[in-house]
């Protein structure tokens, strides 16, 4: 029987995606973001709920009044592409429904996507890094798994959303803004892009769990300075309001 790895499911998500929306959290994560705020969800193996697809859609459907307003459902993680035959068949299930779907994801799965992507409605790609080098500074992984991603994501014209973590010190200056804007531009099909300020809100996981955290004594991203390297990527990409 086909089963997913569930970490955790929120019934009305207001930040992941258009309108109000269903999140569900799958199991597992083979990055190690340095400012990541789930580690309790980077083990695939972890004890977790586990459902069938066909159950957690019908789950999913009882919140069918909420996204009659343009919302939908938002599969998330961890990295949900690692568990693709679940997750294709749970978005097979969703398009029957009716349900808009979108994929919450860094692009670091398996290698085929494909399949997956025909039945998804928007991408919410975290855009780590774009250069090789501040990839693997931030994630400890490669980048070439991601670009392959993005590049069937562009192949098939699935529309996306582009979401970049800001931290002091690491991603938070204005020749990286200026940088991201010029990669940006390379791409098509992006609808929106949104700066996100680093917190410390996950730090008691890392004590919890005993895993040292990497970015020990770095402060919040200061909301100001998030707003005004917004408005300069902004205005880069032509996107002022």
């Amino acid at each position: 029987m086909l089963t997913g790895r569930i970490h955790s499911i929120e019934s009305m998500g207001l930040v992941d995606g258009p309108g109000i929306r269903a999140v569900v959290f799958l199991q597992g994560c083979r990055l190690r973001c340095k400012y990541c705020h789930n580690p309790e969800s980077w083990n695939p193996d972890a004890d977790c709920r586990q459902m069938t697809p066909e159950a957690l859609v019908e789950k999913l459907a009882r919140f069918l009044p909420y996204y009659a307003g343009g919302g939908g459902v938002t599969f998330s993680g961890g990295e949900p592409l690692l568990q693709p035959e679940f997750l294709r068949r749970t978005l097979e299930l969703c398009r029957q429904r009716g349900i808009h779907t979108c994929l919450d994801t860094a692009g670091c799965g398996l290698g085929e996507y494909d399949e997956i992507l025909r039945l998804t409605d928007l991408v919410l790609l975290d855009v780590k890094h774009f250069t090789p080098e501040g990839y693997q500074k931030i994630t400890g992984g490669k980048i070439a798994e991601y670009q392959h991603f993005l590049q069937r994501v562009q192949a098939l014209g699935v529309p996306l959303w582009i979401r970049h973590v800001v931290v002091p010190g690491l991603t938070d200056g204005e020749e990286h803004i200026d940088a991201l804007a010029a990669y940006l531009r390379t791409l098509h099909g992006v609808e929106r892009v949104q700066l996100l300020g680093y917190h410390t809100m996950g730090v008691h996981k890392y004590r919890a769990l005993g895993i040292p955290y990497p970015l020990e004594g770095i402060p919040p991203m200061e909301k100001d300075l998030l707003e005004k390297l917004q408005q300069r990527l902004d205005r880069a990409l032509g996107q002022e309001e």
